[in-house]
């Protein structure tokens, strides 16, 4: 008898898509969205969430998943000719910004109630929220 490789070992896990707004200077977060599941795209995600109401004014960045979301996302390359010089530099600051951010992600998904993400209900949220103020404390520390 054969075992497949791709059995389910851990069938407590869940994928969820949580939208969260950090500030780019301080590392630090500004809000959590309610999460959404997994699949879903990170536009509509961040459609649903309500958060564009809490930015509203400020600039707000996102990675090229983002078209038409009112967030400044990276210039794409056009069918058979390079980006403008303009359009590089733009680009280069881009990433320069979203590095600090996703640097910020990463530490938050180092807690372990957010890698297992054995919640269910409000729980993931609760998590999220939670992960975030202890994020924010250790920042402040």
């Amino acid at each position: 008898m054969s075992q497949n490789r791709f059995s389910r070992t851990k069938p407590y896990r869940f994928s969820a898509n949580v939208q969260v707004i950090i500030d780019a200077d301080s590392k630090l977060v500004i809000a959590a969205a309610r999460p959404v599941p997994g699949n879903t795209a990170d536009a509509k995600a961040w459609r649903d969430s309500g958060l564009a109401d809490v930015c509203q004014g400020v600039t707000v960045l996102g990675d090229g998943a983002y078209i038409n979301t009112g967030l400044v996302i990276p210039h794409r390359k056009r069918p058979g000719r390079p980006l403008l010089p303009g359009e590089e530099s733009d680009n280069a600051e881009h990433r320069r910004v979203r590095a600090r951010v996703e640097h910020a992600f990463a530490r938050m998904k180092h807690y372990k109630i957010l890698r297992d993400c054995r919640q269910r209900g409000n729980g993931l949220h609760h998590a999220a929220q939670a992960v975030a103020t202890l994020h924010n404390r250790a920042l402040a520390a």
